[in-house]
């Protein structure tokens, strides 16, 4: 063989010895340059018989788009296929190569790096450019993999995590993440109750049985799954869901307490201009360095204004004691504690009463959250990556594509077989 061969070959990392490069050129191709380069692609012996005897009739010549490290000099492999007739057995065939698959126009070598792209945070118009394909292409090899992710029925992890995101069409979409190696279990189109139940009860007993914890927020009826499919998992209540629903109480009657005052007064600035202190933890809040502010006219530190502004009202002095108190008890894991502070019976605002009744409804699950590790934490995490993904593809109008970029995006995919892989690609 030629030199120019063999420099061909090792420039473009093509190891098939039945292709065979002769030369090259430039060619402008829509206004756009292009690096076409021509090949044979030889069929040495007869795919039925094995025979050596064979007759030539031909060439099939195919245009073969090839991944190249500069996007702006799309490469062009123009092989020419050979088409030979057996001796022997009579057979009719045509060469093939693992360079690109029968009836394709697509190098394999450029849907793998289409795939790989997929992985990245990236738009399907940005990953067509590069690779100078379209983005129809781009789509098939995405709607190829989905097939990989099948689920099996017979292993459940020991430590669950439930919630939900919004996806295609605005739809709220239910996702389990396993607890510990904060790998996605599933994640099911939609969230109801009847679809939760016809999808883990395909699982084993042994694997059901297997759960030991479940976390979650309040939503009332995963309780209800939780009791229906797992019989040994204790249901955990996220403690960012419990504090949340603590200081959005809060906030809501300290703008209730505000509004009573003029709003040029003292007593309503106080209130209203440093509300992000209220919401803090009373440990992390300055008391050494006084600040002077335009808006009620005094120089304070935080600890001050905020000492000042709950003493307006009784009923919000004992609302935000029981909030950094309760907060308190779900950090140190103080379940007498916290169990006090969900009977207290002080004067407190009705929706802070209200989110109490409802910590005492699920008063169990709520212990389970302050004492043991395991939270929502990941989870949350999870779909604020969910939501990059749709941000940046604008959305998503098909759930298959969606939930196939999100299992790719979490490198749930290994690069075996790519011939299997990509065949109807």
């Amino acid at each position: 063989m030629s030199s120019l061969n063999h420099c061909i070959k090792f420039e473009l990392d093509i190891k098939d010895e039945n292709i065979v490069f002769k030369d090259y050129f430039y060619k402008s191709i829509k206004l756009q340059k292009h690096k076409i380069y021509e090949a044979e692609l030889i069929q040495p012996a007869c795919p039925f018989c094995g025979s050596l005897a064979l007759l030539h009739n031909g060439h099939l010549i195919a245009n073969i788009r090839y991944p190249t490290a500069n996007a702006s000099l799309p490469v062009i492999i123009r092989l020419a296929k050979q088409r030979v007739k057996c001796r022997d057995c009579d057979h009719w065939s045509m060469a093939q190569s693992e360079l690109v698959n029968k009836y394709c126009s697509i190098s394999n070598a450029s849907k793998l790096k289409v795939l790989s792209a997929l992985t990245e945070d990236r738009s399907m118009t940005s990953i067509a450019r590069e690779n100078n394909v379209s983005i129809n292409t781009v789509q098939r090899v995405l709607g190829n993999c989905s097939h990989r992710f099948i689920d099996s029925y017979e292993y459940l992890p020991a430590h669950l995590a439930f919630d939900e995101f919004k996806g295609v069409d605005r739809q709220l979409h239910f996702i389990c993440l396993d607890g510990d190696s904060h790998q996605v279990v599933q994640i099911l189109r939609t969230r109801y109750k009847k679809t939760l139940l016809k999808y883990f009860g395909r699982f084993s007993p042994q694997a059901r049985a297997n759960v030991k914890t479940v976390t979650m927020d309040l939503n009332f009826y995963y309780q209800d799954i939780v009791r229906a499919c797992f019989p040994n998992a204790q249901i955990v209540i996220d403690r960012f869901h419990m504090i949340q629903m603590l200081t959005r109480s809060f906030n809501s009657l300290r703008v209730q307490v505000m509004k009573t005052f003029d709003k040029r007064s003292r007593q309503y600035q106080l209130l209203k201009s440093p509300w992000k202190l209220y919401l803090k933890k009373f440990d992390e809040l300055e008391k050494a360095h006084p600040r002077y502010n335009w808006h009620y006219k005094d120089c304070l530190t935080q600890a001050q204004v905020v000492m000042e502004g709950i003493n307006t009202s009784t009923t919000l002095e004992n609302s935000y004691n029981l909030m950094q108190s309760f907060i308190q008890a779900v950090e140190t894991g103080n379940t007498h504690e916290l169990k006090s502070l969900i009977n207290c019976q002080d004067q407190i605002g009705t929706l802070m009463h209200k989110t109490l009744l409802t910590f005492k409804h699920n008063l169990t699950a709520v212990l389970n959250g302050a004492a043991l590790p395991y939270s929502n934490g990941c989870l949350e995490g999870f779909n604020r990556k969910i939501k990059q993904i749709e941000r940046t593809a604008f959305g998503y109008s098909n759930f298959i594509n969606l939930l196939t970029r999100i299992r790719l995006e979490e490198n749930q995919y290994k690069e075996k077989e790519p011939n299997s892989l990509l065949m109807t690609a």
